[in-house]
């Protein structure tokens, strides 16, 4: 097994393996869960990036509001850094700030379920 190479624009290719989808909904739902912020996952493998991604910028937008602190330790959590954002928000100009956010946390639990699986096998 290689490392994957995992790019913004690549990001459908590798969410096309039911088992891989549903870890990275897991670890999403444990990222965001360990800050009291909930997101749930309906099983359909086939709509999953689009029913993360609106629940993710539902959630980003209800904790700007109310509870800022918070969504940045879940960020925190999550591991995304201001470099990666500003690339993706260049990567994906048709994305609101919102979307690229929401897009980012799934790029990054999907990474963190691709390298957990390279260094196990």
């Amino acid at each position: 097994m290689n490392l994957p190479e995992l790019q913004n624009n690549n990001i459908a290719g590798f969410l096309d393996k039911e088992d891989i989808v549903r870890e990275t909904a897991e670890q999403i739902m444990k990222d965001f869960g360990m800050f009291g912020i909930e997101i749930t996952f309906s099983g359909n493998t086939e709509n999953a990036y689009h029913e993360l991604h609106e629940q993710l910028i539902n959630q980003i937008s209800v904790s700007l509001e109310r509870d800022y602190s918070r969504l940045m330790a879940a960020l925190y959590q999550v591991d995304i850094t201001e470099g990666e954002i500003a690339k993706a928000a260049i990567e994906l100009p048709h994305y609101n700030q919102l979307e690229v956010l929401a897009h980012q946390v799934i790029f990054r639990d999907l990474k963190k379920v691709l390298f957990r699986r390279y260094y196990k096998a």
